[in-house]
């Protein structure tokens, strides 16, 4: 249990961090790269980032260059996982490690996937929001039964963000933590791009 007053655990200096850096191997090619009402994925999650004003960092990982090239003129800072084979938790790492060494009074952070066309600013700001006024140090987004990305996480949390291994995403310190979690519905969500037809569903709704 976090021993910290209400007022201690609000977040004023909120970053975000892009996880784009898998491989997408179920789809066969990077769902990154995918495009979906005219634009690539990541294209337009980076340009949703940049209208929230927070700072950002986005990590790359497998099929850095081609992704690289597809994202040329943006401004939000690229971070190269090497380690991207190792699952999940290395862009969790990866991302955390290089937002907090450019702002070193960052007190959140909100994770991030390509793979969300529905994500909306509106959303984002509103798990800052709902923070602010209940201060919890976790507020994550529900959908299909569960609690997912995107994720906010007060720095209290940091260091067992940092400690991931492996596929160990999050998602394993909101279960520990349930009582420090609150959610918001997120009712698209859990439309996830993890194989064709999904893609080809997407396109024709």
């Amino acid at each position: 249990k976090i021993n910290l007053s209400k007022e201690e655990l609000i977040i004023n200096k909120c970053g975000l961090i892009l996880m784009a850096a898998g491989a997408s191997r179920r789809l066969g090619r990077p769902k990154q790269l995918l495009v979906y009402k005219g634009q690539s994925l990541i294209k337009q999650v980076l340009a949703l980032m940049q209208t929230t004003g927070m700072p950002a960092v986005v990590v790359l990982g497998a099929n850095m260059e081609a992704i690289k090239n597809e994202i040329s003129g943006t401004t939000i800072p690229i971070v190269e996982n090497k380690q991207w084979n190792d699952g999940i938790a290395s862009s969790i790492v990866c991302g955390l490690e290089a937002l907090t060494k450019t702002i070193p009074d960052l007190d959140g952070a909100i994770f991030l996937v390509c793979d969300q066309p529905f994500l909306a600013v509106s959303f984002l700001q509103e798990l800052l929001s709902r923070q602010n006024t209940t201060g919890k140090p976790i507020i994550a987004s529900s959908y299909g039964n569960t609690a997912g990305i995107p994720a906010l996480f007060h720095k209290t949390y940091f260091p067992e963000l940092l400690s991931l291994k492996g596929d160990a995403g999050a998602k394993k310190i909101m279960q520990a933590h349930a009582t420090d979690m609150i959610t918001i519905d997120f009712p698209l969500g859990h439309m996830d791009i993890d194989t064709e037809e999904a893609y080809k569903m997407l396109n024709n709704d």
